[in-house]
């Protein structure tokens, strides 16, 4: 006889949160897959262009772990049109001793947003300078609202500005934000102004063709790149990597297969066999992020499983000693076939 904690997005709000306990979460994450043998196989990618949709697999194991997650993600572009939120998604987890299922994580994409943009906080941390009091926010959808909050967990963020390809929901983001966060956000209707002086950029967007400009950016200034999780899939300029003191890749294997990283090496101004920093080996001490105070820095994150193993594992010890959750009984006799 086996349980199974089903947990609905209603009991995950209850206990994850965005807040420093997560950043540090997903922190730790990138340290595993810096110093330890963890086992993270290619992101399993299934794409429905009828309807702009992708869906994405993914997992990691990580030693000292007792669980680890499966999450599968689907991102649907076009639904915001039809009054649905763009993303969704669940995660499994499962016993790394025995393989049996512990919980189900129903969560709608929540945790995943959630470890989206700590790993933001994270790279800002690790990258921005310490002083960034200025950001800018590239894309108007749920990650825009989180990575900007993300961002006041690390650094003394004071004024934002937001700049989207739908200004009237650039407006409303703007409005709501700068009530929560007690700083002025505003819009910006171009891009290239939104990014001016500005000491923290982020991109948020599922573009497929480039929405910063390598010429825009200016000494000082730190970029975490999020949105290009898929190899069609492009917000920054290829010319831009050139520029970056470090570059640096949540995973290098998957940001040469489907980053921003890629784009360059298919441009021609990188080589694959190139060699750079992974966010893990910076925070482990194991090499230096920014160096210099005039350097220009980027980020490029694809999203990895042991984000979703970590915040995973977090919410299911947080669930059993809340209290929260219900709990299922499933039998499967131990001589049955798998």
């Amino acid at each position: 006889m086996t349980r199974v904690l089903i947990l609905t997005e209603t009991d995950l709000r209850k206990i994850v949160q965005l807040d420093n306990d997560a950043v540090d979460c997903v922190e730790q994450a990138f340290v595993a897959l810096a110093t330890k043998a963890v086992e993270m196989p290619p992101i399993m990618r299934l794409d429905i262009p009828a309807h702009r949709g992708e869906v994405d697999v993914k997992t990691a194991y990580v030693p000292d772990l007792d669980s680890f997650a499966i999450k599968v993600s689907p991102g649907f572009f076009n639904n915001p049109s039809l009054g649905l939120p763009s993303t969704n998604g669940l995660m499994m987890l499962l016993s790394a001793r025995t393989g049996l299922v512990e919980a189900l994580l129903l969560d709608n994409g929540y945790l995943t947003d959630v470890r989206t943009a700590a790993a933001g906080a994270v790279a800002a941390r690790h990258l921005a300078r310490p002083d960034a009091r200025i950001a800018a926010i590239l894309g108007g959808g749920m990650q825009a609202r989180l990575q900007l909050r993300a961002l006041t967990l690390v650094r003394p963020i004071e004024a934002a500005r937001i700049w989207a390809r739908d200004l009237a929901k650039a407006e409303r983001l703007a409005r709501e934000l700068t009530a929560e966060l007690g700083f002025p956000v505003v819009v910006e209707p171009d891009a290239e102004q939104a990014c001016r002086g500005a000491d923290i950029i982020v991109t948020t967007t599922p573009s497929d063709t480039p929405i910063l400009d390598a010429a825009w950016l200016q000494p000082g200034q730190h970029v975490t790149a999020m949105g290009s999780d898929a190899e069609h899939k492009n917000e920054i300029d290829p010319a831009a990597i050139l520029k970056a003191a470090p570059y640096v890749a949540d995973s290098l294997k998957q940001t040469r297969r489907l980053g921003e990283l890629h784009h360059a090496i298919a441009a021609g101004l990188v080589s694959e066999a190139n060699d750079f920093l992974e966010l893990g080996v910076i925070i482990s001490g194991q090499a230096e992020g920014r160096r210099l105070r005039e350097a220009i820095t980027l980020c490029d994150l694809t999203g990895t499983g042991v984000q979703d193993t970590a915040i995973a594992t977090l919410a299911h010890r947080r669930a059993v000693l809340a209290g929260v959750g219900q709990a299922i009984e499933t039998t499967k006799a131990s001589g049955d076939p798998a």
